[in-house]
């Protein structure tokens, strides 16, 4: 009996590890971003934020400075013609074309593009000077609770939070008495010259906006200025001190006419509210905010670099993308510092930076931050129905290709910025929410409307050619060729004919679902029109029906229908294989010399996409290796000067970081349906493309199209276990893909269709499997 009780309080607490081992923890702290002095560029300092605000701190000696940033600090002032957009119209740029008037079309289109604004705003920088004698030793950004650690050699502390909780940030100086702290305005910073060699591309200095000198003030231990920037718009940049004992605490927030009419007794109500709880009282919240937000799902690989970048991307979307604040732009809440304005006006850019930038929140179950971009896309339909009808000549609505916060079109080069497929690939973002959270709830609210009405915007612009093939009245590919002649292709471009099919088919998908069943012939019946894609004999995707690709080119654009649209797979027969490797041939043979960062990451997505291990995690390898800071930002440039990339600039944009975070993903665990447009019929692939190097891995909880999370360990380069918990009753469907190994299932009902495990199961259900 004391036996039979032994082996049962034994197997109790096997049952009890192992169901402790599914929950995800926080980041393991050797995982923690840890930099030596100096950091002397912005660009290199440590990221801080709470989705609204941003802060980057750096510094070396005795001096700590925090570059301030909020997500909704921009001057929206059109550059040349006021709403220029309904004069130069697309059916009259694409008259021009037709007669090879590209310079006419240039001037229109990419012309606004060239003045100062509009354009996103830095918000200035706090500088803290403490005694000569300190020395800083190290900065360390703690990932599990968000916090920052500046470490002096005599033992003094400098810690700063962007809380969770609330629009305020708290630093906390221990140790040492602070001899100056000051606040800097963006003019200030500009006068200053504080800027670093070689530093990265920008927009101009914000000398050119021509604002009035800021307002300083000081009262007590505040001090704040006030800065008048256009059209009606102030903003207030607010710091607040207070000293007990041995510890100074300061208070930052920033805020605007937009929040209230007096944003600086707003800012210093902020203020003395979070010093009145100090900093210990507010972490606590804060702490719990991210606690929570680790908890949705980790993973773990054997490769330190890669596991680094992971975690401080994932760190990313909770700093610099909330549910109800600012979506990221291409340097989200950390805009540049260097009294400059920030690269490509820190702009929305809709032909690769947004959509790219959102894809890898989708696995890891991070709706939330990821519900920032669509909530952004969806509250701004009113002015791209304007813009469709008033730019297109359609109806329904069309997001610009580059555009502001507030939705306006920047322009720039007119094949991209004024391009109506863009709209299609950011509808995309609203599909897979939908697929992801399998949440008909939001599919029926916001995804199919917003997306239908995309496509009724495409349909309108859409004629029939002399062999009924569905064409745009003009064409192009992301951002093949520039802005030259050459980039107007002839329609259909491959990249506007995938976009527009892989919209067209999820708007079946969707649809159908929707119970929608007029709608549902009508979008089947476009995406067949559009024809077949364009290849070569040998099965080479072109650019259109008559160019190829004959030179290195950053952008995917051609090839975009293999990743991330899925609308070529490795499962669609010979065919289809010969056009894939064919394809990815033409883009070895070409070379990556005139590749950004963001071309390594995108193609290690795509590697792992067609099951090829090797090929993705040595893009991914290349990424991390030589197109990020140490701080991990990605830079465009090949920092190494390796010859990986003849661009050897550093313009930082976050999009190829995300792409990062989203190949490691591909690698560990894919879903998708190999017949697109079908209603759920994807596919589970544990450990689909993991090399050999990653011979233990294991995820909690990443998510899988069909609302499922997924759970796996694979250990000696072999599945060793998985669980799958469904979000809904419905028919799972899982690959083979265990080298011959028969998993051992904890129900009976598991049935085998040639390679793929079927079985039924009710909402809530957990089906695991060992091995």
């Amino acid at each position: 009996m004391k036996s039979f009780k032994l082996i049962l309080l034994i197997f109790n607490l096997g049952s009890i590890f192992a169901t402790s081992a599914q929950v995800p923890g926080l980041p393991d702290s050797r995982y923690n971003l840890l930099l030596k002095p100096p950091i002397a560029t912005w660009d290199e300092a440590i990221p801080l934020g709470n989705g609204l605000m941003g802060g980057l701190l750096w510094g070396e000696n005795n001096t700590i400075r925090l570059s301030l940033d909020r997500g909704d600090l921009w001057d929206e002032r059109t550059h040349g013609e006021k709403e220029w957009w309904k004069k130069y119209t697309y059916q009259k740029g694409a008259e021009m074309i037709a007669q090879k008037k590209f310079d006419v079309v240039n001037g229109w289109w990419d012309g606004p593009y060239n003045g100062v604004s509009p354009t996103k705003l830095p918000a200035g920088r706090l500088e803290i000077k403490l005694p000569v004698a300190e020395v800083v030793n190290e900065f360390e950004l703690k990932l599990a609770t968000a916090e920052v650690f500046a470490r002096f050699k005599s033992g003094a502390v400098v810690k700063a939070m962007y809380c969770a909780s609330e629009p305020v940030a708290l630093l906390s100086i221990k140790g040492a008495v602070a001899d100056d702290i000051d606040l800097l305005s963006t003019a200030d910073v500009y006068r200053n010259n504080i800027s670093e060699k070689g530093g990265p591309s920008s927009g101009g200095s914000v000398s050119k906006l021509g604002y009035p000198e800021a307002v300083k003030g000081k009262k007590g231990n505040a001090q704040w200025y006030i800065q008048e920037a256009a059209e009606g718009l102030k903003y207030c940049v607010y710091v607040e001190r207070r000293t007990a004992g041995k510890e100074t605490q300061l208070a930052i927030a920033i805020t605007s006419t937009t929040d209230a009419k007096d944003p600086l007794s707003l800012a210093a109500e902020r203020c003395k509210a979070a010093l009145a709880k100090r900093y210990q009282g507010m972490l606590k919240p804060h702490a719990q905010w991210w606690n929570a937000f680790w908890q949705k799902s980790s993973l773990t690989v054997p490769d330190m670099a890669v596991q680094k970048q992971y975690n401080l991307v994932q760190y990313f979307y909770g700093a610099a993308s909330r549910l109800n604040a600012p979506p990221m732009p291409l340097q989200g809440v950390w805009t540049a510092d260097n009294g400059s304005l920030p690269p490509w006006k820190g702009d929305y850019h809709n032909d690769l930076n947004t959509q790219m930038t959102y894809m890898a929140y989708q696995e890891s179950g991070r709706f939330d931050e990821g519900t920032s971009y669509l909530n952004f896309l969806w509250d701004r339909r009113d002015t791209f129905r304007a813009f469709a009808k008033d730019f297109y000549g359609t109806k329904g609505l069309a997001c610009p290709g580059v555009m502001s916060y507030q939705g306006q079109p920047l322009g720039g080069w007119g094949q991209y910025s004024m391009s109506p497929s863009m709209s299609a690939w950011s509808a995309h973002l609203f599909y897979l929410h939908w697929l992801y959270t399998d949440d008909d709830v939001f599919l029926k609210e916001k995804a199919y409307p917003w997306s239908s009405e995309v496509g009724e915007c495409m349909l309108g612009l859409l004629k029939k050619d002399a062999d009924g093939i569905l064409k745009l009245p003009i064409s192009s590919s992301p951002e093949i060729f520039d802005n030259s002649p050459k980039a107007w292709l002839q329609p259909n471009s491959n990249y506007d004919l995938m976009s527009l099919k892989m919209l067209f088919l999820s708007l079946k998908e969707m649809a159908e679902v929707c119970g929608q069943n007029k709608e549902i012939k009508k979008w089947e019946e476009a995406a067949a029109a559009l024809g077949e894609f364009h290849t070569k004999e040998d099965g080479t995707l072109l650019l259109d029906a008559n160019n190829e690709l004959k030179e290195s080119h950053r952008h995917l654009s051609n090839i975009i229908g293999l990743y991330p649209f899925n609308l070529i797979t490795v499962e669609n027969g010979d065919r289809a294989r010969r056009v894939i490797e064919a394809s990815l041939s033409n883009w070895d043979n070409l070379g990556t010399s005139r590749w950004c960062g963001y071309s390594f990451s995108w193609m290690s997505c795509l590697r792992a996409r067609l099951g090829d291990a090797e090929g993705a995690v040595k893009n991914l390898d290349i990424f991390i290796k030589a197109f990020v800071l140490r701080n991990g930002f990605h830079v465009n440039g090949d920092q190494t000067k390796s010859g990986y990339s003849d661009f050897t600039y550093r313009p930082f944009t976050l999009e190829g970081n995300f792409l990062a975070s989203q190949a490691v993903h591909e690698m560990l665990l894919q879903s998708w349906s190999p017949t697109p447009g079908k209603v759920r019929t994807g596919v589970l692939r544990i450990f689909p493309a993991v090399p050999k190097k990653w011979a233990d891995a294991s995820f909690i909880n990443l998510r899988a199209e069909g609302g499922y999370k997924v759970s796996a360990v694979r250990k000696n380069n072999l599945t060793a276990r998985f669980s799958i918990i469904a979000s809904r009753a419905g028919r799972l469907r899982i690959k083979d893909n265990f080298d011959g190994r028969k998993p051992k299932w904890n129900v009976r009902n598991v049935s085998k269709t040639g390679d793929v495990y079927e079985v039924t199961l009710v909402k809530g259900q957990k089906l695991t499997a060992e091995f």
